[in-house]
C-alpha cells in the first residue's frame, strides 16, 4: 500500500507537466509549382521557398492578373499562413489541422476564402480555397525553373 502514494504523486506529476511542442513546419510546399487545372488561357504558379515564403501568381498570356504574396509564420507558437497583397491589409490564416503532408487553416473574418487546406496528393500539391457554399480547388506539378527569391 505504500506504493500507491508515490504511483498517485507520480502520475499527478506527469499529468500537470505540460512539455511545449515544437511546431511542425509545412515543409512539403517547398519547390515551385504549375496549376494543371486552369481555366484555359491562364496559368497559376507557386514558389516556395525553405523559409517558408512563397509567391503565388497567375498569367493571362504575358499579363500577371493575380499576385499574392504567401509565407508561414508563428505568432505565439502558433501557426499562420499570411497572405499578402490581395487584401489592403495582411490577411493570416490560423492552422487549425495538421500532418506531415497537409494542413488546413481558417479565417472566419475574412470574406473569401475563410478556410484553406493544402495537401499532398500522388506527387501533386492541391490546395482548396472555400467559403460557406464555394470553394475552388487547385492542382499543382512540380517543375524545375526557378523564380524570385524572397
Amino acid at each position: 500500500m505504500k506504493l500507491l502514494p508515490i504511483i498517485c504523486s507520480f502520475l499527478l506529476l506527469v499529468s500537470c507537466h505540460q512539455e511545449k511542442r515544437k511546431t511542425q513546419k509545412p515543409t512539403f510546399l517547398v519547390g515551385d509549382w504549375v496549376c494543371v487545372n486552369d481555366k484555359e488561357g491562364s496559368i497559376t504558379y507557386e514558389t516556395w521557398h525553405t523559409n517558408l515564403k512563397g509567391l503565388g501568381y497567375t498569367l493571362k498570356e504575358k499579363d500577371t492578373t493575380f499576385k499574392e504574396i504567401l509565407s508561414i509564420v508563428t505568432i505565439k507558437d502558433t501557426l499562420f499562413l499570411k497572405v499578402e497583397g490581395v487584401n489592403e491589409n495582411p490577411t493570416l490564416f490560423k492552422f487549425k489541422q495538421q500532418s506531415a503532408t497537409s494542413f488546413v487553416c481558417e479565417n472566419p473574418k475574412n470574406e473569401f476564402p475563410k478556410k484553406i487546406k493544402y495537401y499532398l496528393e500522388n506527387n501533386q500539391l492541391k490546395a482548396i480555397v472555400s467559403a460557406k457554399d464555394f470553394k475552388i480547388d487547385f492542382v499543382f506539378e512540380r517543375y524545375n525553373t526557378k523564380f524570385i527569391n524572397l
